[in-house]
């Protein structure tokens, strides 16, 4: 077979993914306050980028709004009244009344002027300068000129962490480089719960000192404030409580060490390991639940960002549901077209037409990326609403069956797009706020093969069957799959327990014997209230 070459042409199609394509696939899944960082970027590094301003041109005036006054009943049409210069009722009359002579006047106050005008002039200007508050902010020690805007951050304390409240009790505690060396890479060391990691074979390993000195300087950081602080587990945490109350006697200690038992309720081998009676083993476990478990977490740790949503849906007039963007969230660009044009006359380097030509491109298409992505997110959730309008309705109970080919197909567009639209946004509804994917369910089969049900729904259903259970009579699980197969929902047992354990309900067997504990608690409690006030014969 001889080899040849030869000229062939074929038509085919192909997807070239450009860097503005990718760039426009990023901007759909960035969350709102990710967009703005983006949008600042770009807006810092394009020159034809600008923020779209909805303040009003200067020398008009903010738009007029309606306003009702209950003290006056209308509008104030004195010349020159405005706020914080209201005027009482017969104010007016008063100050242009004819008060009459010093005699009259003693007359009709019945005492002598003196009497009530007894400070001098220089005395009554004194007092009040002293009684007045300070007007500006230099006064307050900000440093700042009276004539700047009044800022109230500056007076914000920050938020004091774990990290740093130890940190000021380790520079008091120690005076030896060495050990505040070692105290404060323990402290790194604490988590937001106020526990050090079991292990520390390694932390003497890598600071070069010995066992014995961590274990030192680890004592002297477990009496830190709060109490139960640098613990390695909970019964250390709730040890070093009980010492500083003076309660750690070897009864607490046989109990503190076996809190296994504690968490079964396994109260009679407990009062045997503690050796002691009912009423002791009772006063005891109610010590215990008093104590703290996360010493830590009263402080603060990272700042957590409020929840911000994307789409809020409404009930609309016609009995629908009204469907509209946050704009408020979303930044507003523009480009500048008019610089663009003085700068092209002035421009006589190939290279600096280059820069702003695609500085030009660039910033057009950032402004229809962000049009295109705003239609997409509004689309996505018009659709999402139209499909789940039974639960806008009627509740958790009648979330439907849903997922992102549902969605992609009625809208016309791939699942890909869907998926990064939905994610890290949310919506807010008349029911709460919840994110985009909590609409996307799996469907569990119905038992007498009508409509499937969503997997969410059946969560919502297994819950109140346990939450409407009683101390007699504590549902399985297998007893929970017959109630929903009787409600029309076929599952297994082993996907009700997962159900079960994500939302983090005990089993059968724990709940028994929770609601028996707490059942024995309000009666002897009763008895002991009835045994005090006992009934008139």
């Amino acid at each position: 077979m001889a080899l040849s070459q030869r000229l062939e042409f074929r038509q085919s199609q192909s997807l070239v993914m450009t860097p503005q394509l990718m760039q426009a696939i990023k901007l759909l899944q960035l969350s709102n306050l990710d967009l703005t960082t983006f949008v600042e970027e770009e807006l810092e590094r394009n020159p034809l980028l600008e923020r779209a301003n909805d303040e009003p041109p200067v020398g008009e005036g903010p738009a007029e709004t309606g306003q009702f006054n209950d003290s006056d009943g209308g509008h104030n049409d004195e010349p020159g009244g405005g706020p914080g210069e209201a005027f009482e009722p017969g104010q007016e009359e008063w100050m242009s009344k004819d008060l009459g002579t010093r005699a009259e006047i003693e007359q009709t106050m019945d005492t002598g002027l003196d009497n009530v005008f007894s400070e001098e002039p220089a005395e009554a200007a004194a007092r009040t300068a002293q009684d007045a508050a300070p007007t500006t902010y230099t006064e307050w020690g900000g440093g700042a000129s009276g004539d700047e805007d009044y800022n109230l951050e500056a007076f914000v304390a920050a938020e004091l962490t774990l990290g740093d409240h130890l940190a000021e009790q380790l520079s008091v505690a120690f005076t030896g480089a060495a050990q505040r060396m070692i105290g404060q890479y323990l402290i790194d060391l604490v988590d937001e719960a106020g526990y050090l990691p079991p292990d520390l074979g390694q932390a003497a390993e890598r600071l070069g000192a010995s066992q014995q000195d961590v274990e030192n300087v680890l004592a002297v950081l477990q009496k830190f404030d709060p109490p139960g602080v640098c613990a390695r587990n909970l019964s250390e945490c709730l040890a070093i409580q009980l010492r500083e109350l003076d309660r750690y006697d070897p009864a607490m200690q046989a109990l503190v060490e076996h809190l296994d038992l504690l968490a079964k309720r396994d109260v009679a081998a407990l009062r045997k390991l503690c050796g002691v009676d009912d009423e002791d083993i009772a006063d005891m476990i109610g010590e215990i639940r008093r104590l703290n478990p996360k010493p830590g977490m009263k402080f603060g740790t990272a700042r957590l960002q409020t929840m911000v949503p994307d789409v809020y849906v409404r009930p609309g007039p016609d009995g629908g549901w009204h469907v509209e963007l946050n704009s408020d969230t979303l930044p507003r660009v523009l480009v500048n077209q008019t610089y663009y044009s003085q700068l092209s006359k002035k421009i006589g380097k190939d290279g600096d037409k280059s820069y702003f030509t695609d500085a030009l491109q660039n910033a057009t298409w950032l402004v229809r990326a962000l049009d295109q992505r705003a239609r997409t997110i509004l689309k996505v959730a018009t659709e999402i609403v139209r499909q789940q309008d039974g639960f806008f309705t009627h509740g958790v109970a009648h979330l439907r069956p849903l997922n992102l080919k549902a969605v992609a197909d009625a809208i016309q567009m791939h699942e890909s797009t869907v998926s990064r639209v939905t994610a890290n946004k949310y919506m807010a509804t008349n029911r709460g706020t919840f994110e985009l994917k909590y609409f996307f369910t799996a469907s569990i089969a119905s038992a007498d093969g009508g409509e499937a049900h969503s997997a969410e729904a059946v969560r919502h259903h297994i819950k109140l069957l346990i939450d409407g259970e009683a101390p007699s009579a504590i549902l399985s699980d297998d007893t929970i799959v017959e109630r929903l197969r009787g409600s029309g929902i076929d599952i297994a047992r082993r996907t009700v327990a997962k159900y079960r354990e994500a939302m983090r309900i005990p089993s059968s067997v724990q709940r028994r014997r929770d609601k028996q504990s707490a059942l024995g608690n309000v009666l002897s409690t009763a008895m002991a209230d009835r045994s005090r006030n006992p009934e008139p014969a």
